[in-house]
């Protein structure tokens, strides 16, 4: 079984502002840009990200655009959903589906989201973004600004923050 490092150098990934490691995989640059409040962006960006035992968190952040999310290798991750009427869910990314591991899961544009690896060395999966990823796009979560939001979820929010 390849491990994280292995993944990191046969992928080429790099170190993620989020945490973990990416590299992006596709770029939709054949087809018509979409207009979006924000400008112009890809129809569909595509990336691979790996979270690793030692670098397990993909901090709190926003997007605009809706993401799917494909499991690949490795071991569980658990996502920690925030949407914008306060509710939170969870689900986890994985392998195993008699344990209620998804292989795919659905993020609409909009919704703050932070994941962990569950247990072990690595999970690797790709996300697909629709319009495509761009970085204006994208705002890393504050304590101050999560709490103001999301008051009922302290503990997850200090917990999945990024560290100022």
């Amino acid at each position: 079984m390849p491990t994280a490092q292995q993944w990191i150098d046969s992928l080429g990934l790099e170190p993620h502002v989020e945490g973990g490691y990416f590299r992006r995989t596709y770029q939709a640059d054949h087809r018509p840009t979409v207009r979006t409040p924000a400008g112009e962006r890809f129809a569909v960006t595509a990336i691979h990200y790996l979270l690793t035992h030692w670098s397990p968190i993909g901090h709190w952040h926003l997007n605009r655009s809706d993401i799917l999310h494909f499991h690949h290798h490795g071991d569980p991750i658990t996502y920690h959903l925030l949407h914008p009427d306060g509710r939170y869910e969870s689900a986890v990314l994985g392998q195993d589906p008699g344990r209620g591991h998804l292989l795919t899961l659905a993020v609409p544009g909009g919704v703050w989201k932070a994941s962990h690896l569950t247990a072990g060395d690595h999970g690797l999966i790709s996300e697909a973004v629709v319009p495509g990823f761009d970085y204006a796009d994208m705002t890393l979560g504050r304590v101050e600004d999560l709490l103001r939001r999301f008051p009922d979820h302290e503990e997850l929010v200090r917990r999945y923050c990024h560290p100022a």
